[in-house]
């Protein structure tokens, strides 16, 4: 991916998190290491096992992208072309103390949900299988797009006899209902893709190699950077959206009407309005 719109990856601190960002603003962030959750060395390539040093190198990177006033879209991906992550260490997991273990979940937590309140549109291109805490993390962000053929999804922490602890059983019920959410949790069952466009847990399903895909979601995730897309108008689009359900259905209408009140008075309202009437297309700033 380092060879497209001038993107020059750097590690995050426990070098288990590559990040960089864009020509056009787009900042990537991709997972990377080995079974163990350690960082990969040579021609090692992921299936991307998260542990607590993986999960502090996402944050680093969610709160560098937050931060930068350059970047309009955060896109999510793996290293490699078979998983976008197999989930935490187990091997970490079987060596730390029930209050690691606790913390370890509190911090996971906080962290996706910085992701996922971030006022910048949040891709997550799933380059491979995305289980257990791999699809935790997939499920932080705002639009999911798979490559056909290339793996499947699941949380079957039951086999562990433990839960998805990390907003897996919290996010995974608000996406596909609870009757489906629950008998894949009990069931630990893992779900084709194409199964998970069919029940919304995806957006979209392409075909392609690994490296087409990649090159097709940054293309694709262009749309949404300055000057195609009034990208206040996204930020606000996403808090509505992430807050407004949790709250009464009056208090939500009475959130959308500040967050469009607040648009109003943008300049990229007044430049999408004032091209609408000019019939041109519209040339956004982020104001």
């Amino acid at each position: 991916m380092s060879d497209l719109y001038g993107l020059n990856f750097e590690p995050m601190s426990n070098k288990l998190v590559n990040y960089g960002v864009t020509e056009n603003g787009i900042a990537v962030i991709e997972l990377a290491s080995n079974s163990a959750g350690a960082p990969l060395e040579g021609d090692e390539v992921g299936p991307n096992t998260y542990t607590h040093g993986m999960m502090r190198d996402i944050d680093e990177a969610v709160v560098r992208a937050r931060f930068d006033d350059d970047v309009t879209v955060i896109l999510l991906t793996g290293n490699g072309h078979k998983f976008f992550s197999a989930g935490a260490s187990i091997q970490m997991l079987n060596s730390v103390t029930p209050g690691f273990k606790y913390n370890f979940c509190l911090h996971a937590n906080e962290t996706l949900s910085r992701l996922e309140q971030t006022p910048k549109l949040v891709i997550c291109a799933m380059n491979g299988h995305a289980v257990g805490g791999g699809l935790e993390i997939a499920m932080a962000a705002d639009i999911r797009i798979a490559r056909k053929n290339s793996g499947k999804v699941g949380l079957p922490e039951i086999n562990l006899g433990v839960l998805a602890g990390t907003g897996g059983t919290a996010r995974l019920t608000r996406l596909i209902g609870k009757a489906k959410a629950l008998e894949m949790m009990v069931t630990g069952e893992l779900m084709s893709f194409e199964d998970a466009l069919d029940c919304n847990l995806i957006n979209h399903l392409w075909e392609g190699d690994a490296d087409d895909f990649r090159r097709d979601v940054l293309d694709w995730s262009s749309q949404f950077t300055l000057p195609n897309k009034a990208v206040k108008a996204v930020g606000n689009i996403k808090r509505s959206c992430q807050t407004g359900p949790e709250i009464p259905f009056e208090y939500h209408l009475a959130l959308e009407r500040e967050l469009q009140a607040a648009l109003f008075n943008s300049s990229d309202a007044k430049e999408g309005i004032a091209a609408y009437v000019e019939k041109r297309v519209p040339s956004f700033t982020g104001k």
